[in-house]
């Protein structure tokens, strides 16, 4: 497919396009005015001889609004400057053998670049993969990149699809991080926004209104994928993050608000069959990804290799919250849903999710969900914290704050040797206790908006907590979040030492068995006692035995094969333990 979009050096200087149906003029503005030609369908072109990568550039529309390329490579003064020239094909890759790894081997962790290391760049991401590697995660996810307005943001409100936001550092910085990861036999996904555009730097509306419906997401506008060129804007931008930056896999945000045309393919099919084409032709694993509050199993498909219409795997965020509750008591919000998380828990390592078209209070008491239990078990990537579920706390506060380390580590001990795909976040491995608050960095008025909704939102909070609460807006809320990579106590090492040898576990036992698993069965009985079992890929049965209870409970007598973790021995399980079996 050859991009439509944006500048692109040639042999002879660079070509740009830009579709502007609602504009009646458009001019390239470099060291002057280049007039564009109109074709069909709203498109402006024109091709400048002699003209270098690197070179400054913007659009006039009609004489009377100077704007960004908004397929801008790299926008080096953020979103409303020039947008810069890059040539792609420049970069010299090392790992250039390089073609990913199966999806059934993949541990994830998902980072923030500005808060992984205190300069909160690309290239100091680079001095942590061999730790990583190290502890046993084999995938780095970078929360979303695209250009959005300010310095500081979680990268939800881009703007600029295509363009990796400058506070980091350059796209050959992104790159070289990208390839050292793979030097090192680590994935790299990235997390993209197709549900939205941020609210400040977007002018798509002045001269393509025909981008959006008059439909609206919580977060703006909905994106109307009902046209060709929109659709092709957004499956071209998934590409050039595969190809041009080699990122092994994507991870879509809030799928169940990109607008979908009943009886036609949507633009998430025609995405992943995309993205098959290219590692078709390159023979690279790619791993789409998921996240889609409507459950729906349909979309979902580990074993697809490679993608062709369907994506590898969904963050299962029932399994986040039946852990939450069960750990914390909490009943708050969505969490309202779960009032039996034992009894959740099970449900979701039986068969992936938990909500499978039951009624669900907090979705508006309508069904939600699809059945789930006939996919791959690897197709669900499970966790127990994510930006998301620290972030939105008004505190910001990790699970370390809220339940005691002997349930973190029987929750973890459950998380990282199942047959589903295990995701960390940032510092989990050791039990980080740096909060996550959420921050930003818009000016006036929409600055003023985000003070005052969060306020509403977290009335509570602020009464509760008064000025400990945050404010996103102050740039100290983001040095907050900033890992602290030297302060480590004995008890977090203790930490990172158990999370290593569970990750040791399962590269060897459960990561080879991974490929044909199926779910089998999984029960939770009122003491506190859970069982479970999978049908691994060559035929063996791993076998679950834990006690979620703060007592000791008997220990079951049936036969369970040979432990691979766990005490194993006696009549008693003790508070908050796990034993692993694995047997024919």
């Amino acid at each position: 497919m050859r991009p439509s979009f944006g500048a692109k050096p040639t042999k002879d200087g660079v070509s740009f396009r830009l579709w502007a149906p609602g504009a009646r003029r458009v001019d390239l503005l470099l060291d002057r005015r280049h007039a564009m030609q109109r074709r069909q369908d709203g498109w402006y072109v024109t091709e400048i001889a002699g003209l270098a990568a690197g070179s400054p550039y913007k659009f006039r529309i009609d004489d009377e609004i100077d704007v960004p390329d908004p397929a801008s490579a790299f926008q080096p003064d953020d979103v409303f400057g020039p947008s810069e020239v890059i040539d792609h094909d420049g970069f010299s890759w090392r790992a250039r053998d390089w073609r990913g790894r199966p999806w059934e081997e993949t541990v994830l962790i998902e980072t923030h670049v500005g808060t992984f290391t205190s300069e909160g760049t690309y290239r100091a991401m680079i001095d942590k993969l061999d730790h990583l590697a190290a502890t046993g995660i084999t995938a780095l996810e970078l929360m979303p990149l695209a250009d959005f307005a300010g310095r500081r943001g979680w990268g939800y409100d881009g703007v600029l699809w295509y363009a990796p936001d400058s506070a980091y550092g350059r796209p050959e910085d992104l790159k070289t991080l990208i390839d050292e990861a793979h030097l090192r036999g680590l994935m790299v996904f990235l997390d993209v926004v197709y549900n939205h555009f941020g609210p400040e730097g977007n002018y798509l509306g002045r001269y393509a209104p025909a981008f959006f419906t008059d439909a609206h997401t919580p977060w703006g506008s909905a994106i109307d994928y009902r046209v060709p060129q929109v659709r092709a804007f957004a499956v071209e931008n998934a590409l050039c993050w595969l190809s041009d930056y080699r990122f092994d896999g994507l991870r879509l945000d809030a799928a169940n608000h990109i607008m979908a045309v009943p009886g036609e393919q949507s633009m998430l099919q025609d995405l992943s069959v995309a993205a098959g084409e290219l590692a078709k032709a390159t023979g690279r694993h790619i791993h789409l990804v998921l996240e889609n509050g409507d459950n729906r199993a349909s979309l979902l498909d580990a074993a697809q290799e490679p993608p062709n219409g369907k994506y590898r795997g969904q963050w299962n965020d029932d399994y986040h919250h039946v852990w939450h509750v069960m750990l914390t008591g909490e009943l708050a919000g969505y969490y309202a849903d779960y009032q039996t998380p034992r009894l959740d828990l099970a449900r979701a390592l039986a068969s992936g999710f938990v909500y499978q078209g039951e009624v669900s209070e907090f979705w508006g008491k309508k069904p939600r969900g699809e059945p789930s239990g006939q996919l791959p078990p690897a197709t669900f990537v499970n966790f127990l914290q994510n930006h998301d579920q620290i972030g939105n706390r008004p505190l910001g506060d990790r699970l370390e704050s809220l339940a005691s380390p002997q349930q973190i580590e029987a929750a973890l001990a459950v998380t990282l040797l199942a047959p589903m795909v295990p995701m960390l976040f940032q510092g989990e491995e050791w039990g980080s206790t740096v909060p996550f608050p959420f921050f930003c960095d818009f000016q006036g008025g929409l600055a003023d908006a985000v003070r005052k909704g969060r306020k509403q939102e977290y009335a509570w909070a602020y009464e509760k907590f008064g000025d400990e609460v945050p404010d996103p807006l102050d740039p100290a809320t983001l040095q907050s979040a900033v890992l602290d990579w030297t302060g480590r106590t004995p008890q977090q090492d203790a930490r990172l030492a158990l999370v290593r040898e569970l990750l040791t576990l399962r590269r060897k036992q459960i990561m080879p068995r991974l490929k044909g698993a199926s779910f089998g069965e999984a029960e939770a009985a009122d003491n506190g006692l859970l069982t479970a079992h999978w049908r691994m890929g060559d035929g063996m049965t791993l076998r679950l035995l834990a006690n979620l209870s703060d007592k000791e409970i008997a220990r079951p007598e049936a036969a369970m094969g040979t432990p691979i973790w766990g005490e194993a021995s006696g009549d008693r399980l003790q508070p908050w333990s796990v034993v692993w079996h694995l047997g024919g």
